[in-house]
């Protein structure tokens, strides 16, 4: 399986620290259209876990969504 190539261009934050901490990021994977990423990853971005991309659209429809809930 040929290697990932991926360019973090924003961090907007992270969500919950530990050893694979879930971060959102804006992320190119493969040469392709930025998207809103969240996903685990290490301290020094060599390793992540599975995650979730989403076009910014679908991150705006999230939002959206997220703010409609009580908390």
């Amino acid at each position: 399986m040929p290697a990932k190539e991926f360019e973090i261009s924003k961090t907007y934050g992270v969500i919950s620290p530990g050893d694979f901490q879930k971060e959102v990021n804006l992320i190119s994977w493969n040469g392709r259209k930025e998207k809103v990423d969240i996903r685990g990853w290490d301290d020094t971005h060599t390793k992540c876990t599975k995650g979730i991309a989403l076009s910014m659209d679908e991150a705006r429809v999230l939002r959206d969504i997220l703010n409609g809930i009580e908390f």
